[in-house]
């Protein structure tokens, strides 16, 4: 058997967080680094398959590590963009309220934004909402011109490139297997032979419980896969949404319910519902995994959070079978809308963090073993946050490390 390769900091996982916090660590000095990833390409789960929206930071609570990171990294996220000639566009968003028992949520949504620091947000009455979004209903809203739009695949496929400018090495196809300890080092198994790094950084998404467990931590969250399914405006229905729509989110719930998203590509999508998938890489209900399947149905969190919030589960799985019942929630906001608007669109599974108790995890989590730091949360805005990010994530870890 030949020796393992030999490195210092094993990265798992190139999404667009673990590619962000390579960079960020070799950005501190100079290690040999390499970054671990199972698919043939970066960005191919939750980064590749998301809104591709830079978030401004509206909604979350003031003083949290989502709130902080959101705002520091958006502009981070938009100076790299103008530097890496990556397309990029400050677009604003209108968050609608369509009835009355909404408003004091939007209040408050406004005095996040305000709290959160956010430059333009605006109240708008009927004729506001108008005037920036002709075809939308509503009795109230806020425009939020914070917020803009991107590609995070480019995004990500630039941090490989800064990560291999910097003479780390990004192996792809080559997951992270077992795992064990020789000599104060990782031992990790790949398919095409061992490495053996010192220094562990695990940015595994929705594997990122199971990663850490074979790296000797027992967290009490466990990753939950919930699908998003979105559909897309056919071209000639585009010109109903000018920008982004977005209405009064559900605060039990850390999804933010259908909308209306411009692409930088022009394209516009419609949703994301949010049903509980059958993979941890479901992105279609033929995507069935026996194992992930059994970690839930084992799980007493999984079934606490069932019995809170079937109603809505079963309301999220009406909306997934049925293209009428899928049209019917976007009419809320846009009533021109009709069935035959909408084609089929794609997916994306998110690695939604789930406590013993059925608590969702709403924030970032982490977790630290033995010079190992493990990424067991990374909700949404991690992509728009990926920079800042990275950055807290190699600073805590080199402090881990003893650098």
């Amino acid at each position: 058997m030949s020796s393992p390769e030999r490195f210092e900091v094993a990265v798992i996982g190139a999404g667009i967080v673990g590619l962000a916090s390579a960079r960020a660590l070799l950005g501190l000095r100079p290690v040999d680094l390499v970054v671990l990833e199972a698919e043939d390409r970066p960005a191919a789960h939750q980064t590749g398959n998301n809104s591709g929206v830079l978030h401004s930071g509206l909604y979350y609570r003031p003083g949290s590590l989502k709130a902080t990171l959101c705002s520091q990294g958006r502009r981070a996220m938009e100076l790299y963009c103008a530097e890496n000639s990556i397309a990029f566009e400050r677009c604003g968003k209108v968050v609608v309220a369509t009835a009355e028992s909404q408003l004091p949520a939007l209040e408050e949504l406004e005095r996040r934004g305000q709290a959160n620091g956010l430059e333009d947000v605006r109240r708008l009455d009927q004729v506001g909402l108008r005037e920036h979004e002709p075809h939308l209903r509503g009795i109230a809203g806020l425009f939020v011109g914070d917020t803009g739009i991107v590609d995070y695949k480019q995004v990500t496929h630039s941090f490989a490139r800064d990560v291999e400018a910097s003479a780390g090495q990004v192996h792809l196809s080559r997951a992270a297997g077992a795992m064990r300890r020789e000599s104060g080092r990782y031992i990790i198994e790949t398919p095409t032979g061992e490495v053996s790094a010192r220094c562990l950084v695990n940015c595994g998404g929705a594997q990122a419980d199971r990663i850490a467990r074979r790296a000797g931590l027992r967290p009490e969250a466990r990753i939950v896969p919930f699908r998003g399914e979105y559909k897309l405006l056919r071209p000639a229905s585009r010109g109903l949404v000018k920008n982004l729509i977005y209405p009064v989110p559900d605060p039990r719930f850390p999804f933010l319910g259908v909308h209306f998203t411009r692409a930088t590509s022009g394209e516009i999508e419609a949703g994301p519902n949010a049903v509980l998938a059958l993979s941890r890489n479901g992105y279609r209900w033929s995507d069935v995994s026996l194992r992930d399947l059994t970690d839930m149905a084992t799980y007493p969190g999984f079934w606490r959070m069932a019995g809170r919030y079937w109603r809505t589960g079963l309301g999220e799985l009406h909306r997934s079978l049925s293209h009428g019942a899928f049209t019917r929630a976007l009419q809320q906001l846009i009533p021109e809308l009709g069935p035959d608007d909408l084609s089929p669109g794609g997916a994306g599974v998110r690695a939604q963090a789930l406590d013993p108790d059925g608590k969702l995890a709403d924030d970032f989590r982490f977790s630290e073993g033995e010079n190992a730091l493990h990424v067991l949360c990374a909700p949404s805005p991690a992509a728009t946050a990926s920079i800042a990010i990275g950055e807290q994530i190699a600073q805590r870890a080199a402090r881990l490390f003893g650098w």
